[in-house]
């Protein structure tokens, strides 16, 4: 099995950086047959803005530019998507969102025209979300916000191309608490995350 991490912060030495490490080796821990590649947005410096060429792309009036075309083909390579990000003003970077902006492209992640039915083309694709909050629980829950994310990324994003969110984990307080236990609830999704795309698809088969 082979795991895609987009990790999107620009601090290596972050809590997301560290998270997304625990999680590549909890995929080598599950099985050393397992591999995993980290694509890290803002070291990469990927272009988030979407222009009037992403523009022309959604309309299929032409392909995909270069760094779009090389990162779908890095999510065809993988059996398992994860992103890392943290929590900016209760959704995810900037960065991170521009990236699914332009590489979540109509004809790719999914088909829709003026006189077609919306066709969802990432159905095969299991998807692992971890975000990193500063605020406590009580926070989340007292404003919604937990329904409202996963309504914003889970529902809005992934469930619109048709990929499987099998894992929606927010890891609060990341300023105030003490990152080991952070680190190795990463582990564990990383471990288990083999295990927990193949149950997914079970369920999903009956």
């Amino acid at each position: 099995m082979h795991t895609l991490i987009v990790v999107a912060h620009p601090d290596p030495k972050s809590l997301s950086h560290s998270v997304a490490a625990h999680v590549a080796e909890g995929v080598l821990l599950s099985d050393p047959a397992n591999s995993f590649e980290i694509a890290d947005l803002a070291a990469e410096a990927f272009d988030p803005r979407f222009t009037a060429v992403d523009l022309a792309v959604h309309r299929r009036e032409v392909p995909p530019p270069a760094d779009v075309a090389a990162e779908q083909a890095r999510i065809d390579r993988a059996d398992a998507l994860v992103l890392v990000y943290p929590v900016y003003w209760w959704s995810m970077p900037g960065l991170l969102k521009g990236w699914i902006d332009r590489v979540f492209a109509n004809g790719w992640a999914y088909d829709e025209g003026p006189d077609t039915k919306l066709v969802k083309k990432l159905r095969h694709l299991p998807v692992h979300l971890i975000a990193i909050g500063g605020a406590g629980v009580r926070t989340y829950a007292r404003h919604g916000y937990f329904g409202a994310m996963k309504t914003q990324i889970d529902h809005g994003i992934f469930d619109y191309c048709g990929a499987r969110v099998v894992t929606s984990e927010l890891l609060l307080e990341s300023e105030t608490q003490d990152p080991t236990s952070h680190l190795n609830v990463a582990h564990a999704i990383g471990r288990d995350l083999c295990k927990a795309t193949k149950n997914r698809e079970t369920a999903d088969a009956a």
